[in-house]
């Protein structure tokens, strides 16, 4: 399909999509797929040079991409950065919560204070922070969507994801019904999806990182991003509400769960040998 001057009109033309964790895997992938169907995307994370890659490479397809540096879990960087992207950009359309981390310490008996709330921070806080910010301008405009990447670990809770993370997850899937069962009549699309094992850097922090041979069996940053675009993309009228993404094959991963029970734990609390 095209308009007058022969462009072809691409489903997200006009619109505004804001993408958290946008530097890397299923942030980066997202922001380069929504471009490329037309949006203007708003690449949010913690590294400016890494940020401005990405928007290089949009720009280079044609796309337009605008870069900014934030700690998503901060109330006055998100205010900050909510009111700069209406200046820049326009009103965001499309909120994309995909900036998400786990700790290095798993298991609950070894978790300290300040990891659980730094992993809840930019899991659980960040996404009630963005989205309280955006829906005044979504409210006012008629509609908006809301597409944020929970996790299995929201339903199967593991060792491998560990105590907060799995927390952060379910409370964020909670929030993404709430927000649907609130505002749908508002026309406000809430998505939660909620993808198994993705091959990306978050997998480095683990006790046990998996091989480049069980990466490549995982769900990839694009196969997430794919599901993004879908629902971004279906007309006004219908909303995703949920949705699984998970490997086809299962893997073994009890070498790994044992690997991270003993990561943080005090000397004399480890078995011997």
């Amino acid at each position: 399909m095209g308009n007058r001057d022969g462009r072809r009109t691409a489903p997200l033309d006009g619109k505004t999509a804001l993408v958290t964790g946008a530097g890397t895997g299923i942030g980066r992938e997202t922001a380069l797929m929504l471009a490329e169907e037309g949006a203007t995307v708003v690449l949010v994370g913690r590294r400016r040079h890494i940020l401005d890659e990405v928007a290089a490479v949009v720009e280079d397809a044609g796309g337009r991409a605008l870069a900014y540096s934030a700690h998503i879990e901060n109330a006055d960087e998100v205010r900050e950065l909510v009111a700069w992207t209406r200046e820049a950009a326009g009103a965001v359309d499309i909120l994309v919560n995909n900036a998400g981390g786990a700790g290095k310490v798993v298991d609950v008996r070894w978790t300290g204070e300040d990891e659980w709330n730094a992993v809840l921070g930019v899991n659980l806080t960040a996404v009630y922070l963005l989205t309280q910010a955006v829906l005044p301008d979504m409210l006012e405009r008629g509609g908006g969507s809301v597409i944020t990447i929970s996790s299995l670990a929201a339903l199967r809770p593991t060792l491998l994801g560990g105590a907060p993370y799995g927390a952060a997850k379910a409370g964020v899937r909670n929030f993404m019904t709430y927000l649907h069962n609130t505002y749908r009549g508002d026309h406000i699309r809430a998505t939660c999806i909620l993808p198994g094992e993705v091959d990306t850097p978050i997998l480095d922090s683990r006790a046990a990182p998996p091989g480049a041979e069980q990466r490549a069996l995982m769900v990839q940053p694009q196969d997430v991003a794919q599901a993004v675009l879908l629902c971004a993309t279906l007309p006004p009228r219908t909303v995703v509400e949920e949705l699984v993404i998970a490997p086809t094959l299962l893997r073994d991963t009890s070498a790994d769960v044992e690997a991270s029970r003993w990561t943080g734990a005090p000397e004399d609390a480890r078995p011997a040998g």
